[in-house]
């Protein structure tokens, strides 16, 4: 697989740049779509896409930096040297959170409203953005004997010739399948936030089970598990603990 989709001069376009930009454009138009449908404020969904990208990265960034701390105390500059390269996913969704907690609560919207709005788009994005991790060979899986498996010959990332899990296809299948469940949440849900809490749990128990087929030993373990599985035991527990008191508001104020 190739990551550089093709060069201008100086100027080269990444295909895993290319396919970021291309889930947050889903991400937006999706959301802005279904706003209109359920009566919501359309005009404000580009602002809260714009947040929810700078929180996003900046959270990936920061978790990124949180594995890789020792080596940072050791070399402070591998922060700078990094800055480029290195995202942690669950750090992107956990900033991505914080970034639509703020601007909801800063223009006065109903914050569950425009959550269980805006996820269902961020599955979107996640399916579209792991085709990005195929092409650049990132993120990639164990070695496998299996005729599904895929073998790279030029990528910068993960070991050139050898058959592999093909881990990125299998996140982005199920992001993609999880993008249309929580659509389907979204239309029988019995409280506002229920969707949001569908997609942590959903996602966490997805993420937990592809990890164990990933390859790529950077992104950091927790004792036997890897830094992803940790993360996603409280993700799910936080989801669970959500969707059962959402919908247990919802009763009460009925």
């Amino acid at each position: 697989m190739y990551n550089d989709l093709f060069s201008v001069g100086p100027f080269t376009v990444h295909t895993y740049g290319l396919m970021i930009a291309l889930g947050i454009i889903a991400a937006y138009a999706t959301a802005e779509r279904r706003a209109k449908k359920k009566g919501l404020d359309s005009e404000k969904i580009i602002d809260l896409v714009i947040w929810c990208v700078i929180f996003g990265f900046l959270g990936s960034k920061i978790l990124y930096w949180i594995t890789i701390l020792p080596q940072i105390i050791r070399e402070p500059r591998i922060m700078i040297e990094s800055f480029g390269e290195g995202w942690v996913i669950y750090g992107g969704i956990l900033g991505g959170i914080l970034g639509a907690y703020l601007f909801c609560r800063r223009n006065k919207l109903d914050t569950w409203k425009y959550f269980d709005l805006a996820i269902p788009s961020v599955a979107l994005a996640q399916a579209i953005g792991r085709l990005g991790c195929f092409f650049a060979g990132c993120c990639y899986g164990i070695e496998t004997k299996s005729k599904f498996g895929i073998t790279f010959s030029h990528s910068d990332f993960a070991p050139n010739g050898v058959r592999l899990v093909p881990t990125e296809l299998m996140s982005s299948a199920f992001d993609f399948l999880l993008f249309l469940a929580l659509l389907g949440v979204d239309k029988k849900k019995k409280a506002d936030g229920q969707v949001t809490a569908a997609y942590l749990i959903l996602y966490s128990v997805g993420r937990f089970i592809i990890e164990f087929y990933r390859g790529d030993l950077i992104r950091g373990t927790v004792g036997p598990l890897s830094t992803s599985q940790f993360i996603s035991i409280f993700i799910f527990i936080v989801g669970v603990i959500m969707f059962v008191a959402r919908g247990k508001k919802q009763n009460l104020n009925n």
